[in-house]
């Protein structure tokens, strides 16, 4: 069953904030490309960043077209089967307020911090 949310709730902030999320980009040739990235926030209730460590090709494809699509499950989705897949485009940053803000993150400590990648949600599909 599928139904579709026009905001993220406190309740999906939490799933997207505490697990990994597939991110699907396009690349040159048309194909989608997936990766899966933990180091992410939701900043408004339409937009999320996601810390660039250790991300090349996606960053590349992002670049060329930046419709994206994430998709992310609670951990325990065999007793309460709970996911959303968020539609949106995104932008890459090097410098600026997005980037500063990933650096401020605990969780990037250690890290390269390459860039900020900010999505900005225009579809929310939940999974249950």
């Amino acid at each position: 069953m599928e139904s579709e949310q026009l905001k993220i709730n406190q309740g999906m902030k939490k799933i997207i904030e505490e697990n990994a999320l597939g991110l699907a980009t396009i690349g040159k040739d048309n194909k989608p490309h997936n990766i899966a990235v933990a180091y992410v926030k939701v900043v408004s209730d339409n937009e999320l960043v996601i810390s660039n460590n250790y991300i090349n090709e996606t960053i590349e494809n992002i670049k060329q077209n930046p419709n994206i699509s994430l998709v992310v499950w609670n951990k325990c989705w065999e007793e309460n089967c709970m996911g959303y897949e968020l539609n949106g485009t995104a932008e890459y940053y090097i410098e600026g307020i997005w980037y500063d803000l990933i650096k401020t993150f605990p969780i990037n400590e250690g890290e390269p911090c390459k860039g900020a990648i900010l999505v900005k949600v225009n579809k929310i599909k939940v999974l249950i």
